[in-house]
């Protein structure tokens, strides 16, 4: 069983794996056609943050370049894919590693039953996984992130994910980052002649902070993805014992 259970988890990181550099959509499917058979992935909802914040980074990174908006906007467009699809990838895996965590369920359960009634469990769709105003969740929540921080092995391995797709996958876009932006012209006035003339390209120094900016805050977002997949995943998992 438990050889079975390995080889599952090496089809699994095999498929994530071909999705995520060969954006091979088949994989992705077959994936969640696995996942459905083995739990419950009805309340699978990545938000697909990570953009969005990348715009606004490199923005207030190029001030106060007058072409900054136009900038962000070309590396969004640039990575958003890239970037849609490593989100993905980390909301599935911490909802599949979330959904598995037995500790952290019987954790879950265990407070559940003391809020709520055992019999209205069996209607509910959703349990705290968007209601966590409770102050006795806002504590389990909190464990449980720092357990996921604090768990080196696991973070080591999210970290490997993040640095080498980013190394092999998005970096070779930032530094060729003059190539793909359309030049915008400015107009300045000089004894009452204008002067027309294209914004200066980006410099290496330039390029190189746009990338660690772009590091950071993908790293950022990806492990706020997961650690929400993964409360998801043991919210889920609790339910799932009341069907």
């Amino acid at each position: 069983m438990l050889l079975a259970k390995e080889g599952l988890g090496e089809l699994y990181d095999g498929l994530l794996y071909n999705f995520l550099y060969n954006n091979d959509i088949n994989s992705i499917h077959i994936l969640l056609n696995l996942y459905d058979i083995e739990i419950n992935t009805t309340n699978i909802y990545p938000k697909y943050r990570c953009t969005k914040d990348i715009r606004k980074k490199i923005k207030r990174l190029l001030f106060p370049r007058r072409d900054r908006q136009l900038i962000s906007n070309n590396v969004s467009m640039l990575v958003h894919e890239d970037i849609d699809r490593l989100e993905l990838v980390f909301y599935l895996k911490g909802y599949y590693n979330g959904y598995n965590d037995t500790k952290w369920v019987n954790c879950l359960e265990d407070e559940t039953l003391k809020q709520i009634d055992e019999e209205d469990l069996y209607e509910k769709n959703f349990l705290f996984h968007y209601d966590t105003s409770n102050k006795e969740i806002q504590k389990i929540i909190k464990e449980l992130f720092l357990y996921i921080d604090y768990n080196e092995e696991e973070t080591n391995a999210l970290d490997n994910i993040i640095s080498s797709y980013c190394n092999k996958v998005i970096k070779r876009k930032i530094y060729n980052l003059n190539s793909f932006i359309d030049k915008q012209l400015t107009i300045s006035y000089s004894q009452k002649k204008p002067n027309i003339k294209e914004e200066d390209l980006l410099t290496h120094k330039q390029l190189k902070s746009i990338y660690k900016s772009l590091i950071k805050t993908i790293e950022k977002n990806m492990i706020n993805t997961y650690k929400e997949a993964y409360w998801f995943g043991i919210n889920d998992r609790v339910l799932s014992r009341y069907k």
